[in-house]
């Protein structure tokens, strides 16, 4: 049986959780053992659970195969502390398994995790200046409201540069934006497009949007080196010099011979413990308890390489400065120590790339609650930051262009012409709704046409226009919008009875006709002899 993927979303890490106990369960061998001289029926050792769980967790695509055979121990001993197992005595509760030949079997019914319940927020929605936005201060109740009211005039001034007719227009200050509305359109941004790739209907499911705090993006955006670090204002909350030093001693380690201080033997494994102890001891993980789901959720991406880089690369722009800026210095060094083939081996039990995810996990990602995974996704998170640190810690630009732009847009003069829904107030943003594919195909045919077909109906039957002013539009029409003048008037003969010809008075008579009346030519005489 095999792990499916469990993709983004809310409770990401009790979803795995179910999963991964309902596939223990159903694939685990089970058979008859013997134990001080008692048989047991349907039951494994701690061994061979160890060895099906651990390579069911390295095949699996989501968690992959830098799970090591410790880490699977520790999700077997909460297996046991939450009843998943026991042993064949009955007792549970306790995390004392350990990767022996003792006896475990199924309790009847595993319980699986419920979703926890969180606090529902009230969504609210951040609005984005616009050109129509009253100065602070301002009541809406005061301002009068113009209804919107398509009459023939009002299409034809909004048409008239069409045809080379263009009305006088003025030009329009915005107000100054102030710095909390640039900080508003920073963070309503930025966290729109993380929900789009998410795809969550709300980011209110993986975190508070009201803790994000818009000045930790931009300070993210802007203050940082010409190496893309994040340089803090507040020297006080920099890394401590010494701890610096041995990280920089550790990602630049240079052959021995090139190596100007003393050494000793070991030294190198000391100054890695030194900069483990200080990580370890850390108040908080450096990716915040406030944003574990939200990283926890983008692990559901890692499938789409491209995607996860980007959503990732989003959700460090929200981390504190300080927070940012641990992470990029550790990442650069875990990199390089895992490159070096000159750095000497610094644990006797662990590969150097298993023994930087081992210790530098849980002081990246952990949950503020106990969560039951949570050492397999922090390790599943650190070994994607190690491979793509560089692409994932850099800003993105492309959401700094877009934001940098609507800025520039908002502080831009407008041309406002008269007729241009001048003072009409826009209403309040409208969200989507999925439709039908034939809900879609008619409104696609139908739903444009039907306000055309009104107003072409209304240029008819305004009587105020002269034939001459309603053959103008009507023309104009016609040009504009084929299909809906072809289905008003099928034929000439339907376009002619609009215009219907006035008869033509009978010429008169002229006078000398009526008169003398005609006479037939005759022939005279001849005057020659």
């Amino acid at each position: 049986m095999e792990h499916r993927i469990v993709g983004p979303g809310p409770y990401r890490a009790t979803r795995l959780w179910n999963e991964t106990v309902e596939l223990f369960r159903a694939g685990m061998p089970v058979r008859r053992h013997r134990c001080r001289f008692r048989r047991y029926e349907r039951c494994f050792t701690a061994a061979e659970a160890v060895d099906w769980l651990h390579a069911l967790l390295r095949t699996s695509r989501n968690f992959g195969p830098e799970v090591t055979r410790e880490q699977t121990v520790q999700l077997l001993r909460k297996f046991l502390k939450n009843h998943v197992i026991e042993d064949v005595q009955g007792q549970w509760g306790q995390e004392d398994f350990e990767d022996s030949r003792r006896l475990y079997r199924f309790p009847p019914s595993s319980p699986l995790k419920p979703y926890p319940k969180k606090l529902s927020f009230q969504k609210d929605v951040i609005k984005l200046p616009e050109w129509s936005d009253p100065p602070p201060g301002a009541s809406q109740e005061s301002i009068p409201v113009k209804p919107i009211v398509m009459n023939s005039e009002m299409w034809f001034k909004r048409h008239s540069i069409a045809i080379g007719e263009v009305p006088t227009c003025r030009l329009v200050h915005r107000r100054q934006l102030t710095e909390a509305s640039v900080e508003e359109i920073w963070k309503s941004m930025t966290l729109s497009h993380l929900q789009k790739i998410l795809g969550l209907d709300s980011l209110e499911e993986v975190l508070d949007v009201k803790l994000v705090n818009s000045k930790f993006i931009i300070h993210n955006v802007y203050n940082v080196s010409k190496q893309g670090i994040v340089v803090m204002d507040d020297k006080s909350k920099e890394l401590p010099h010494w701890v610096l030093s041995a990280m920089k001693c550790l990602a630049n380690w240079p052959n021995c011979s090139d190596w100007k201080q003393p050494m000793y033997l070991g030294f190198e494994k000391d100054v890695f413990k030194t900069i483990a102890d200080y990580y370890g001891h850390l108040k908080e993980p450096l990716l915040t308890f406030h944003l574990f789901d939200a990283f926890v959720s983008v692990l559901g991406l890692l499938q789409k390489e491209d995607v996860a880089i980007e959503a990732f690369q989003l959700c460090c722009l929200l981390l504190p400065p300080e927070n940012r800026r641990k992470l990029q210095l550790l990442m650069r060094m875990m990199a390089r120590i895992c490159l070096n083939k000159e750095m000497p081996p610094l644990c006797d039990g662990f590969g150097t790339r298993t023994l930087m995810v081992q210790t530098f996990s849980r002081c990246i990602l952990c949950s503020q609650d106990e969560v039951d995974l949570d050492e397999l996704l922090a390790a599943r998170l650190v070994t994607f930051l190690m491979d793509n640190h560089q692409e994932i810690l850099k800003v993105p630009l492309a959401l700094q262009t877009s934001i940098e732009e609507r800025v520039a847009h908002l502080r831009r003069v407008q041309i406002k012409y008269p007729g241009a829904d001048m003072d009409i107030t826009l209403s309040a943003p409208s969200f989507c709704r999925q439709i039908s594919p034939e809900e879609f195909e008619y409104q696609r045919a139908f739903g444009s046409q039907e306000p055309l077909a009104a107003l072409l109906e209304e240029v008819i039957t305004d009587a105020r226009l002269s034939n001459k002013e309603k053959r103008k539009k009507l023309k104009q029409f016609q040009k504009s919008y084929p299909g809906v003048y072809q289905e008003r008037f099928p034929t000439p003969e339907s376009e002619a009875l609009l215009f219907p010809e006035k008869p033509k008075p009978k010429p008169q008579l002229l006078l000398w006709a009526l008169r003398r009346p005609f006479q037939p030519f005759q022939r005279t005489r001849s005057f020659r002899m």
